[in-house]
């Protein structure tokens, strides 16, 4: 009778572990209030420009227009932005030597200008992109170039960012805080101290409540000037000297100082009073699919997020995009971890693998590190086949996800589709594309694409050629009050491949335990199914024993050097019994303090249990530990 009480209720289980999936919503976000008197007033400080009387009226009809009208020649639609366009631009030297006619260089391609001397140093932005949602601009350049800044140990390209966003995308707080201020609402919480950052005393007096933040491995300075929140920032690396093509994070902030001491406004244009846009609601097809199904979001892999935490359940779907594969099925999965899955990656369901285990800062991870995004991978061909079927290099076609701005520089993997639309303010990026590829393509930063342009193909580049699976690493940023922060893509693409496919998919459950009693006639007492439950109603009671007899304990490994954990990696790589022992106890106390979990007693001898060391020659140790620093350190 249990076992015909249990298989009834196992039953049920696979109908309702398909069932009370929550609903995905939009992102919660706030619209900044301009004041555009406080900016005609500092525009007024322009000897060029005549003075600027405080209605907005006037403002849009005068001087504003006209410097919009000289700025536009260097950055094009810079009246597009709603906000204040905050660069490192000498407007008066710039007007005075427009209307002297003195101005150096081809003004019908300004972009060939790399040394522009009104850009105190920096150079003319690589990128910039104004929109109704604000704008962004990244400058890179030569430190060697500035002497202020010539002190510097750095002999690549250094890029500084500003963003000046109308719109705030407000977080919840990740699942761990900090001790004690549980509750506080930080919008990119990892921890309150970091979070908040440290002020700045040096700047206060130019840009008052301004703090310093260390978040995702860059250094952000954030102040809010006209109502409007700004963030300048750089990509660095933390420690005293430079490392792996990135800036040291204490000469970031040099940079950093001096580029926000030449800040002006370069431009922008107030609006026309409109309503406060609500954030677009997700898209979904009525229809259900026959096929695809999704695991919740942040539900990793067992045991594969940072230090065993979790992953991140976000059910906000942050942009209606195309899903950013041009064929389908395609399969959102795990590819570090694609031997833990049960019938391999290449299959429903999909699972959520934003926040495993990386050593990437995160902020919206439980551990705040983790996996930056997405990973995606296509059946369109065979990797291993010999037919005609047989995988051609780079086969799946990749495409843009909205209409945007791309932002790259000629030779990085990296690619950002930067969206900029009157409810939405959010970038994508792509990784894994060969670079050479997408150089001979055009896709650089300032070329414009629309939703399905095709971008490039599905590749297995990263920091090299073969240094990854064929797939696509698909992100999301959006702007907070601490600059761009990495949010999870799951639900953005579940909702995009559903409208690609015509029809709504179904979350899975956790099949683990359920609600579910397993009752008899007896009047025995209901107990919840799990995996135990549904082995023994099924195989019988004695599986269940046999399976209880665990061994008496496993050998412990130290492990030295650069072979850590990843004992799968066994090349250089050889166990060599160490002097010192112990005691071995108890099976079962063992197995309870310890989680044991199976396998032949290893490493017992009379009582006593070996400990090991895991030794290793020196080329082996210098490549793992040379490529473990560098990923540590990528973003």
């Amino acid at each position: 009778m249990i076992r015909i009480a249990s298989i009834a209720a196992i039953s049920l289980l696979c109908v309702l572990g398909r069932t009370g999936a929550a609903e995905m919503q939009a992102p919660r976000i706030t619209r900044a209030e301009v004041d555009w008197e406080s900016a005609a007033q500092k525009l007024g400080e322009i000897s060029a420009l005549r003075a600027v009387h405080a209605s907005a009226a006037v403002v849009r009809g005068s001087d504003i227009d006209r410097l919009n009208a000289a700025a536009a020649e260097r950055l094009p639609d810079i009246a597009a932005s709603p906000v204040p366009v905050l660069l490192p631009f000498d407007a008066e030297a710039y007007l005075r030597d427009r209307t002297a006619g003195q101005l150096p260089g081809p003004e019908a391609d300004p972009s060939l200008l790399a040394a522009d001397k009104y850009f105190a140093g920096f150079g003319h932005p690589a990128f910039f992109a104004p929109g109704p949602a604000g704008y962004d601009a990244t400058f890179r350049f030569s430190v060697a170039s500035i002497p202020e800044l010539a002190s510097i140990r750095f002999g690549g390209a250094a890029d500084v960012s500003i963003s000046g966003s109308l719109l705030t995308y407000e977080l919840d707080p990740p699942v761990s805080a900090c001790p004690g201020e549980v509750g506080t609402g930080s919008p990119t919480r990892t921890c309150a101290k970091r979070e908040a950052g440290t002020p700045v005393p040096a700047l206060e007096a130019d840009f008052p409540g301004i703090r310093r933040i260390f978040l995702e491995n860059r250094v952000r300075y954030a102040f809010q000037r006209f109502g409007v929140p700004y963030v300048v920032s750089v990509d660095c690396f933390d420690a005293a000297f430079a490392r792996y093509h990135h800036i040291a994070c204490r000469d970031a902030d040099r940079v950093i100082e001096r580029f926000l001491r030449n800040l002006q406004i370069a431009g922008g244009a107030p609006q026309a009073a409109a309503p406060a846009a609500a954030p677009p609601a997700p898209e979904r097809p009525a229809e259900a699919s026959p096929g695809f199904t999704y695991h919740p979001p942040g539900r990793l892999i067992p045991h594969t997020g940072f230090r065993a935490n979790g992953g991140r359940a976000d059910y906000t779907v942050y942009s209606n995009i195309r899903f950013p594969l041009a064929e389908t099925p395609a399969f959102a999965n795990t590819q570090y971890y694609a031997r833990r899955v049960a019938g391999g990656v290449a299959a429903y369901p999909w699972r959520d693998n934003f926040c495993e285990g990386r050593s990437y800062r995160v902020a919206q991870c439980p551990a705040g590190m983790g996996h930056q995004g997405q990973d995606i991978g296509a059946t369109g061909c065979r990797r291993a086949g010999n037919g005609d079927d047989r995988c051609g290099p780079h086969h799946d076609d990749v495409l843009a996800a909205r209409h945007g701005a791309i932002l790259r520089a000629l030779g990085q993997e990296a690619v950002y589709l930067v969206v900029n639309t009157p409810t939405e303010h959010v970038r994508f990026r792509y990784l894994h594309m060969r670079p050479k590829l997408l150089d001979a393509a055009g896709v650089v930063s300032g070329r414009r694409v629309t939703a399905g342009e095709l971008l490039g193909q599905i590749g297995n580049f990263s920091q090299h050629e073969n240094g990854t699976s064929y797939h696509l690493h698909f992100d999301v940023q959006v702007p907070t009050r601490a600059g761009w922060v990495f949010v999870s893509p799951y639900m953005t693409l579940v909702a995009a491949y559903e409208r690609l496919i015509g029809g709504h998919g179904t979350e899975m459950s956790d099949p683990l335990v359920a609600s579910v009693p397993i009752g008899t006639s007896e009047g025995e007492n209901p107990g919840p199914i799990t995996l135990a439950a549904v082995r023994q109603a099924i195989l019988g009671p004695n599986e269940s024993a046999a399976a209880a007899i665990e061994p008496a304990a496993r050998a412990r490994l130290r492990m030295a050097g650069g072979c850590g954990w990843r004992q799968r990696h066994w090349h250089g790589c050889r166990g060599v019994p160490v002097r010192h022992a112990r005691r071995s106890v108890q099976a079962s106390h063992d197995s309870s303090q310890h989680g044991d979990q199976g396998g032949e007693p290893h490493g017992v001898h009379n009582g006593m249990r070996a400990a090991f060391t895991w030794r290793h020659g020196t080329a082996p140790r210098a490549a793992v530990l040379a490529h473990r620093v560098y990923r540590r350190h990528r973003t």
